[in-house]
């Protein structure tokens, strides 16, 4: 997990021009004097369990009940949306660029990329369908749904807020996001839609009628009416 801006990385105040930090021990940077880790984006760090993981989802559940999902998805969009304008101020400071100039793919992989380094898990963007007002995201490796295994529902709220709250800031255009395959349903990776609240509201009624990742798929790419 990460938290606001700390000192800058000491790797990179040295060598402010190199790009190739991809791997752990050039990406973060771990203080045992002062007991923090940063980021090489200068973001601070904090190594948690999956026991924290399972107690945070089962303390909300115990406090809120159903709306333990709702909550959780609330707390992505706010992360998303912090997020992505922490995003913007790095990548520029990185690569001499603005979000806006630079290559689509490339700015989107730029973003994950720390994620993955964090435990999050790699992240597949499936971007066919964007003109069409609509995009699939797989993601394996969850760190939720690692976590608590197959209970035969999903799980990933927290990812499905943040890909909300990320994009909606990107494109400043409100968009919604739900998670229509998980790993916790038996299935090999998470699955999640991105698009207008429209678009989520019917693939959340088609799920709940029994209908695959499969279907949904088909049904958005068939222009099957929403309601």
């Amino acid at each position: 997990m990460d938290t606001p801006s700390v000192r800058a990385h000491t790797l990179r105040q040295k060598y402010p021009q190199k790009h190739n930090h991809y791997n752990f021990a050039d990406f973060f940077q771990f203080n045992e004097s002062e007991g923090t880790i940063a980021d090489w984006n200068g973001s601070r760090n904090i190594l948690t369990s999956e026991d924290f993981i399972i107690g945070l989802l089962e303390g909300l559940e115990e406090e809120v009940g159903a709306a333990s999902a709702a909550v959780m998805y609330s707390i992505g969009v706010e992360w998303g949306k912090q997020d992505s304008l922490f995003f913007d101020q790095w990548f520029e400071r990185e690569y001499k660029v603005s979000p806006q100039q630079a290559n689509l793919m490339f700015l989107l992989e730029t973003w994950w990329w720390p994620f993955t380094a964090q435990g999050w898990g790699r992240w597949e963007i499936d971007m066919a369908d964007r003109q069409q007002g609509f995009m699939f995201i797989n993601l394996f490796d969850s760190a939720v749904a690692r976590t608590l295994g197959d209970v035969g529902k999903p799980v990933c709220y927290l990812y499905a807020g943040l890909y909300a709250g990320f994009f909606t800031e990107m494109v400043r255009k409100q968009l919604s996001c739900i998670e229509i395959q998980c790993y916790s349903m038996g299935e090999t990776y998470c699955k999640f839609l991105l698009g207008a609240k429209e678009r989520i509201d019917a693939a959340a009624f088609w799920l709940n009628e029994g209908a695959t990742a499969i279907d949904i798929e088909k049904r958005l790419r068939s222009g099957e009416p929403l309601s």
